[in-house]
């Protein structure tokens, strides 16, 4: 707060305590017209000496800044631009980065809407016990429904309300890749606030934190590193679905944007391998650097959120986090708002305008509570209906048969998470102990794990062919490549968290390798495999609309199951059977979350955290 904001002092209080310009002691209107130009001078000389320290590093920052302000310029008019009914997707390798770039801007939007959905979702349901009833099984509802559950009535709805322009279609593939990414992270957090070490809430309380110190100083510092490889495993959602997302067909009608999926689709439904292979080329390339600029900084910097008493171990590091640290621009700018909040800060204090933040109250937060979770009820309550008068026009006899696909899809689902257990447990464990280890595979991991697997069902059909395996067993495999990366990175993060002192004493007292997976490394990673299995096998049943119905090669080939039916609905635009194979894979969901997950989370939270 500037002096401009403040009413001046009375003759006998002339000391202002501030000087906006130098940051030195003054008094009010001591300031005269030269020491305001010197002042002037002398940032400007400043700048001038700094500019003459820019290196390369700043050189390739501004251009690549200038490079992300073009891109979304073209983005902007491509999103303003007049609607068009068909969108021709050309095969051409040139139009290649344009395409990425579409892609990536669509999977970035989506991770900023669902990183603020997450962080008040979870805390909600985390804070909130009258909400936890209704939002906990809320989310397990909604991590049930398939992407294809979804976009019929997000793209007819987000069209229909901006009929002359992109804008509709755009918002409903960044909505849809964010009801791909959204759960486990809403979960990684909910259950990070609730497993907080109970010293640290003790010590909370002793020094009677607010809620918001609270968050910022204890709550998401815990979950950072939970939240940075969850969001890592997000993109990775939202890049399975690229190709539907991009290039769907709702019967007749067709609903395509120029990105990677819908090149990739357009390519397979020709039959150009070289295109493919193109398309294969780019999004590896694409996922590489996002990894290495964005991720890998990233948890590089949540390493300073670990929970540690004693130990240490070795630094992770990043060559472009390392490389932007070279900066002048970036040292300038954070010296610059530091100097901000320094002078901000002894303006406050000079003139005593620091004030406690506000306490809430306990009955308007509870009666806030009460009036969200009312509306949420009454929306719900709305939809039921709207669903019922739908259902009407289907059959009874249509209902049996989608129960007896729910069990078989079901089996997949159980299958294909055990499977990824067996080797997500070991490879997270390497991964998250060994950070010599981790520099090497956790690239190689992130490209593998944020591969859209549908680029690859071609291959693997024809792999499948070749031994002589239907695709009623093949779905399996299918289904495994969106699903093991879900276990794998929730076991990376818990086994980061595992302090270094419980390490030491299993080398100290010479333990063997099966007894320190049994007795130090698996309790402290249960909570986070459980939240894995959750999250793992709510992806499986969405992979399962693309693994029990695949088209390639102007072939469709389609396994028994749920995800078959809701795949064949959804391309015949046949909206009964659609909602009800939706409501059949949610109740199938929700029933297996209230028997087994559930009490797996409460064993977590009881016998298995490091504050218990």
């Amino acid at each position: 707060m500037g002096i401009g904001n403040v009413r001046p002092p009375g003759p006998a209080l002339r000391s202002c305590g501030y000087d906006s310009w130098s940051g030195a002691n003054c008094r009010i209107g001591s300031m005269q017209p030269p020491a305001i130009y010197r002042r002037i001078w002398g940032e400007g000389t400043a700048l001038l000496q700094r500019a003459r320290r820019l290196t390369v590093v700043d050189l390739l920052i501004v251009l690549g800044l200038a490079g992300l302000l073009y891109g979304l310029l073209d983005l902007a008019k491509e999103w303003a631009g007049p609607h068009r009914p068909v969108i021709e997707v050309t095969l051409s390798p040139v139009a290649l980065p344009k395409y990425a770039f579409y892609s990536l801007m669509r999977g970035l939007f989506a991770y900023a809407l669902f990183l603020g959905f997450t962080l008040v979702y979870g805390y909600w349901a985390a804070k909130d016990h009258v909400a936890e009833r209704v939002l906990i099984p809320l989310l397990d509802i909604l991590q049930s429904i398939p992407v294809l559950g979804f976009l019929p009535g997000l793209v007819l709805g987000l069209t229909a309300a901006f009929p002359n322009g992109n804008v509709g279609l755009e918002l409903a593939a960044i909505v849809m890749i964010f009801t791909g990414q959204v759960w486990n992270m809403t979960f990684s957090f909910y259950q990070s606030l609730r497993s907080l070490p109970q010293d640290m809430q003790e010590a909370a309380r002793a020094f009677r934190l607010n809620w918001w110190q609270r968050l910022r100083w204890l709550e998401l510092p815990a979950a950072t590193v939970g939240l940075v490889w969850n969001s890592m495993m997000s993109m990775a959602g939202g890049w399975f679905f690229l190709m539907i997302n991009e290039s769907y067909h709702l019967g007749e009608r067709d609903f395509r944007l120029p990105g990677l999926g819908s090149y990739m689709s357009v390519a397979v439904e020709q039959g150009r391998v070289d295109a493919m292979i193109w398309a294969l080329l780019a999004m590896t390339l694409l996922i590489v650097a996002l990894d290495q600029l964005l991720w890998r900084p990233l948890v590089v910097w949540a390493q300073k959120f670990r929970i540690e008493e004693t130990g240490a171990v070795l630094p992770e590091s990043s060559w472009f986090l390392t490389w932007l640290r070279r900066s002048t621009l970036i040292a300038g700018l954070r010296q610059w708002l530091r100097d901000k909040r320094a002078a901000s800060a002894t303006a406050r204090a000079a003139f005593s305008v620091t004030k406690p933040y506000p306490a809430i109250s306990p009955h308007w937060t509870t009666a806030f509570s009460w009036a969200l979770v009312l509306t949420l009820v009454l929306a719900l309550t709305w939809g039921t209906w709207q669903l019922v008068w739908l259902l009407r026009q289907l059959a009874w006899s249509v209902w049996p048969e989608l129960v007896l696909a729910a069990a078989v899809t079901l089996t997949r689902v159980l299958i294909s998470t055990m499977i990824g257990t067996l080797w997500a447990v070991p490879v997270g464990l390497a991964i998250g102990l060994k950070p010599g280890l981790a520099r090497w595979l956790q690239p190689v991991v992130q490209v593998a794990a944020s591969f859209p697997a549908p680029m690859l069902f071609p291959l693997v059909i024809a792999g499948l062919r070749l031994a002589g395996i239907s695709l009623d067993w093949g779905s399996l495999a299918l289904m495994l490549l969106g699903t093991q990366w879900y276990i794998l990175f929730n076991v990376v993060a818990g086994a980061m968290s595992i302090p270094a002192d419980l390490r030491e004493v299993a080398r100290s007292y010479r333990l063997s390798r099966w007894q320190r997976l049994r007795i130090v490394y698996l309790p402290p990673i249960f909570p986070h495999l459980v939240t894995g299995w959750v999250t793992a096998a709510g992806g499986a049943w969405n992979a399962s609309i693309v693994a029990e119905y695949v088209s390639a090669g102007g072939e469709t080939l389609q396994a028994y199951g749920l995800g078959a039916k809701i795949s064949w609905a959804a391309e015949h635009a046949d909206f009964p059977l659609l909602t009800a194979g939706v409501l059949v894979m949610a109740g199938v969901v929700v029933l297996f979350n209230r028997l087994v997950w559930r009490r797996l989370f409460q064993l977590a939270e009881t016998r298995f955290s490091l504050s218990k």
